[in-house]
């Protein structure tokens, strides 16, 4: 050993231990400098497939934040109800493919827990101003002033299958057939329950981001729209759609997975405007399978893990990858107008990559789920740092924006055009309406002079070059048609800002929000943020386009509700936001003008509900076609049975099982429940008949890796049963078919 006054001497086993550790120095510093000379001439690690270090490990870290997660049912009535998302009036329930849920992630500072962020993602079409004004009303009278209109974030998927009636505004009350209580109800109940099963189940935790690249999963649908944008502009890309994924990776302090919310841009109609089965798509679909997964052993819809795949930017975005085609006669329709030589636009449909739109959806569903999947396992950059959220609620009809220093511009009073009429080639519309139309017709503008009332030449020339099909802005009768006042939020969770948008943005317009918001931050000493559009949040204003692509006039342009400086305007808006949240003065931020409340009441279209009748000589429940005595995996097992109508079952509750299918155990007497109505491959059809007679046909898919042996299919439901002339109950009620063996192939 060294002494003050001698020399140094080491045992020979010190010295075995210096050289141990000086190799293992060295060994450290080469292995560091690789990696960072792979990251400088490759990019990050986390774009390639080889990893120099080992993924972090959550177990025994410190934890970050609060963390919570939550789902909840808010399927509601599944028949005789429009589906919200084509407009199309033949288009109602009649049974139901899969469950829909609200899915809910709270984050929490260590420190204080009242500061706090929720994001909800709904398996809905979109969130309606009515919706979220009643959640936040929900959720005050619960938690008072812990959650409010800054810090919720309510996301809709933007499923097309969706029941309907949930909105305040006219023109969407119109199509709807009236605002429906059940509907409502089980979505204002499903989210505040989803909300609360989070709040009450917060823990320590971590978060962990990744983003990747989604292939074969999604097309631009209105390409001639997006070469309007400058070539420059466009040159800076690889895609006419965003192709990146971005995921949110939850786990607990111990290394216990929590969930996950992943944002992707595609439209989710897989499941096209001939499809009267509610369900959630494909986005929906890779829910159901990232929640199998972790759920082990749990039937869909339970579990404590929660996988979320909300909407993004997805205005121009389809998932019909095979492109339009005339379904009369299968040539291509891929042209400025998405018309066909005979029959026009209503024959010009897009074609998803299966054999029919159920195949379609779990392809789609399948490739987002597979990478949502690998970028979930290999998450690695921690997000740290406070958290903070702004709101404001602007009159969108009377935005002036600055362009530049000499240019200031208004928005308009909500319009939408001619191509809105026409539809899109994943929903076509109706009558003689194509896609680009410029100029109105004598013919439809002097039924809507005579019916609705005629545009002010001052929103014409606002508008412009949309030729105004609906001047909904100026229409008020019985309450205004579209919405002035919406919500604009942005909230930040360290790093990452999420920036909540009222409406479906284009690809073009989503990048130059993001790009406006990442500057924003970054010029006022906050780099590097990872800026995320979280789309249908708050309050539904149809779509947002980019003023080159307003030009063209596509269906998008023509919904483009407050004119061509929309996006300019929301641009604005959203660097203010960033802006006073950066500088920490969100708290001087002017609320603005409240949104109106109107009152409704029960008006609605649809039908009444009667008394339910079993034919003669039978009783609900009864087995009308009986299953099969043997079935081969791949097969379709179905039975029959007296139904009755189950919106009944709807006005018990949001959340009820239509079906079970179970397998006999070992006992031979006992059965066990395999899968339900919330499972992808059972199907629940409702047909409605005469003199309150109805029919309920259930279908089990019988999927390759089920476990042989024997089986059975049961219904449970309610039938109507008057009382009086004025009162009536529901009465539950159970069928279940004869035992069937499934064999292997």
């Amino acid at each position: 050993m060294c002494g003050k006054r001698s020399k140094c001497s080491f045992s020979r086993l010190e010295v075995i231990l210096i050289v141990f550790l000086v190799l293992m120095m060295a060994v450290t510093v080469v292995l560091l400098t690789l990696h960072f000379l792979s990251e400088e001439s490759h990019g990050k690690c986390l774009s390639t497939n080889i990893l120099l270090f080992p993924l972090p490990d959550a177990t025994n870290e410190r934890a970050n934040y609060l963390l919570g997660v939550g789902r909840a049912d808010c399927t509601g009535p599944v028949a005789e109800i429009p589906l919200m998302g084509y407009a199309n009036p033949k288009q109602v329930g009649r049974g139901l493919l899969t469950h829909l849920y609200s899915r809910a992630f709270i984050v929490a500072d260590l420190d204080d827990d009242s500061r706090r962020i929720v994001f909800v993602s709904a398996d809905i079409g979109m969130v309606s101003q009515r919706l979220r004004l009643e959640v936040l009303e929900k959720l005050r009278s619960k938690y008072g002033a812990l959650y409010r209109q800054d810090n919720v974030i309510l996301s809709g998927t933007h499923t097309h299958s969706g029941p309907g009636g949930y909105f305040q505004y006219t023109l969407f009350w119109v199509t709807s057939k009236g605002l429906i209580r059940p509907t409502l109800n089980a979505l204002v109940n499903g989210i505040v329950k989803s909300i609360a099963i989070a709040h009450q189940n917060m823990r320590r935790g971590r978060l962990f981001v990744n983003r990747g690249t989604v292939e074969n999963s999604q097309i631009n649908r209105s390409p001639f729209s997006y070469l309007e944008n400058p070539a420059s502009e466009r040159s800076r890309y690889s895609s006419n759609t965003d192709k990146e994924m971005v995921l949110l990776k939850m786990v607990e302090e111990d290394g216990q997975e929590l969930g996950l919310i992943s944002w992707f841009a595609v439209h989710p109609v897989s499941m096209n405007n001939s499809n009267h089965l509610v369900n959630s798509d494909n986005v929906g679909y890779a829910s159901y399978l990232f929640e199998r997964e972790k759920n082990k052993g749990m039937l869909p819809g339970e579990g404590p893990f929660v996988a979320a795949f909300a909407s993004s930017n997805l205005g121009d975005v389809s998932p019909n990858t095979r492109g339009p085609f005339c379904s009369n006669t299968g040539e291509s329709c891929n042209n400025p107008q998405s018309t066909c030589p005979v029959g026009g636009a209503t024959m010009c449909m897009a074609r998803g990559p299966g054999g029919d739109m159920f195949d379609s959806t779990r392809i789609i569903g399948q490739n987002i789920y597979l990478k949502a999947r690998e970028l979930y396992d290999q998450a690695a950059q921690e997000i740290t740092g406070g958290l903070s959220s702004a709101h404001q609620w602007v009159n969108m009809s009377d935005v002036w924006v600055e362009l530049n220093a000499t240019h200031t511009v208004k928005t308009c009073k909500p319009a939408l055009g001619y191509s809105f009429a026409a539809g899109t080639i994943d929903g076509v519309g109706a009558f003689n309406f194509t896609q680009g139309a410029v100029e109105g017709d004598p013919f439809w503008d002097g039924i809507r002079d005579q019916l609705l009332g005629e545009p002010s030449n001052r929103t014409k020339a606002c508008h412009a070059p949309k030729p105004i099909l609906f001047s909904t802005g100026e229409m008020t009768r019985p309450h205004p048609w579209h919405p002035d006042v919406v919500d604009v939020q942005l909230a930040t969770i360290g790093s990452l800002a999420i920036v909540a948008v009222p409406g479906e943005f284009t690809t073009m317009s989503g990048r130059r929000l993001r790009e406006a918001v990442k500057k924003e931050f970054d010029s006022h000493g906050t780099p590097g943020m990872e800026v995320v559009i979280a789309g249908l949040c708050n309050v539904y204003t149809h779509y947002i386009t980019t003023y080159e692509e307003y030009q063209a006039q596509r269906y998008e342009a023509a919904s483009t509700i407050y004119g061509p400086h929309t996006l300019s305007a929301y641009i604005q808006l959203f660097r203010g936001l960033a802006r006073a949240l950066a500088t920490h003065t969100a708290q001087d931020l002017p609320p603005g003008p409240e949104p109106p409340i109107f009152n409704i009441g029960n008006l609605t279209l649809v039908p009444p509900l009667v008394a339910d009748r079993a034919p003669p000589s039978k009783a609900f429940g009864d087995v009308l076609r009986e299953v099969r005595r043997q079935y081969r995996v791949g097969e379709v097992a179905e039975v029959t049975f007296v139904g009755a109508n189950p919106r009944n079952s709807a006005e018990n509750g949001t959340e009820h099982n239509f079906l079970t299918v179970e397998r006999r155990t070992s006992t031979s007497e006992d059965w066990q429940v395999v899968q339900n109505d919330a499972s992808w491959d059972t199907r629940f059809y409702w047909s409605k008949g005469i003199f309150g007679q109805s029919k309920v046909t259930i279908e089990w898919h019988i999927p390759q890796d089920t476990e042989l042996g024997v089986y059975r299919i049961r219904y449970f439901g309610h039938y109507r049963k008057k009382l009086s002339i004025s009162k009536a109950v529901s009465v539950p009620f159970e069928g279940t078919s004869s035992a069937f063996e499934v064999t292997a192939l």
